[in-house]
């Protein structure tokens, strides 16, 4: 038992000595070194033990895009200050806990498998047989195709531009104040008479779209709802794409076409006409109230303000609170794809596709 301790507390010495060298030596040739290093030897490591093949893929993803996330936090935020501003050093020691993050997510799924996460003993590997060792080469080359579409959705340019979009968000305070029009209140207004609300599921390409699909392996991660079947009063949350603050705004198709291959499915809810008088009786409240989009509940999976939310968190509470949800998830963990594929009573009823 003391060797144990004394073994755990000299691993804990040589971590500890190392953050301390990188933090008063590190240059970013070495910075980056540690990045891919670390991801790299985590991977590995991952695919040789004996989780579920859904376990190691997850795995793989959160390691690589974390590891893109600390090169682009080094290269556009941490070096830059490097000579010229006090922020240099704390700014660092961001740097070093980003270094730390994929210990604790491996650490995060070893307790949630801890029954299938454990190396293969020396008798394990010496009893595969050549038709196991070609369903592993085939699931590495899966991994590996897989892991190439990763890497093209967390492109330097995705990372880019939502690091530089980042301050205009706020994950505790209401700034989109009374974007939604009185003309948008009068469409919607009018569209009562359609005793339907349409959910619009899309594949928009945009870059925040491209990295979220990155981890949830979905072609489709936005879900918008609207009042008419022509689309003309389509509402979300989303980033104000650089024209309104992010939080709850109208959208168009325009908003959609952001890739080549972007597409659009339209689905109808049927409701009655105080359920839609309600669903728009929200929404006015929110727009006058404030709203701001739930960048950090996407990870976090939490709201500090009622009206801080995601794209699929805004549809399904507004849904549920309208008394026509038709599928029990929390609305923090509901993701756009649900509403397709948790549909099982076929409440929803495909109207049409639009692509680009």
């Amino acid at each position: 038992m003391n060797d144990i301790l004394h073994r755990v507390r000299f691993d804990r010495g040589i971590v500890i000595a190392i953050l301390v060298g990188l933090y008063l030596f590190a240059k970013m040739p070495l910075m980056t070194l540690a990045s891919v290093g670390l991801a790299g030897g985590l991977v590995v490591r991952t695919w040789l033990t004996a989780s579920r093949r859904s376990v190691k893929l997850g795995l793989s993803a959160a390691y690589i895009g974390v590891m893109i996330f600390q090169l682009v936090f080094n290269a556009l935020v941490l070096f830059p200050m490097r000579g010229w501003t006090a922020l240099y050093y704390p700014t660092k020691i961001v740097a070093l806990g980003l270094l730390l993050l994929p210990l604790v997510v491996e650490r995060f799924v070893m307790v949630q498998h801890q029954d299938e996460f454990y190396m293969p003993s020396a008798a394990d590997v010496s009893a595969v047989s050549f038709d196991e060792v070609h369903r592993n080469w085939e699931r590495v080359q899966a991994a590996l195709q897989q892991l190439s579409q990763v890497h093209q959705s967390m492109s330097v340019d995705h990372l880019k531009t939502v690091l530089t979009d980042l301050p205009r968000h706020s994950a505790t305070k209401y700034i989109n104040h009374g974007t939604l029009t009185s003309a948008y209140f009068e469409q919607a207004q009018a569209s009562l008479t359609d005793l339907n609300l349409y959910l619009v599921v899309s594949n928009t390409g945009s870059p925040a779209s491209e990295i979220i699909s990155a981890f949830t392996q979905k072609q489709y991660n936005h879900v918008s709802l609207a009042f008419d079947r022509d689309l003309k009063t389509i509402i979300s949350y989303n980033g104000g794409d650089n024209v309104y603050p992010p939080g709850l705004n109208a959208e168009n198709l325009a908003f959609f076409h952001q890739k080549d291959d972007a597409s659009v499915l339209v689905y109808s809810l049927p409701v009655t006409q105080a359920q839609k008088a309600f669903v728009l009786d929200k929404l006015t409240s929110i727009n006058h109230e404030g709203s701001a989009y739930n960048l950090v509940g996407l990870v976090a999976k939490h709201s500090f303000r009622p009206n801080i939310m995601f794209c699929s968190q805004f549809v399904y509470t507004v849904l549920r609170l309208a008394g026509v949800a038709y599928f029990d998830k929390q609305p923090g963990e509901v993701r756009p794809t649900d509403f397709i594929e948790l549909d099982y009573y076929k409440k929803l009823c495909f109207e049409y596709e639009i692509t680009f």
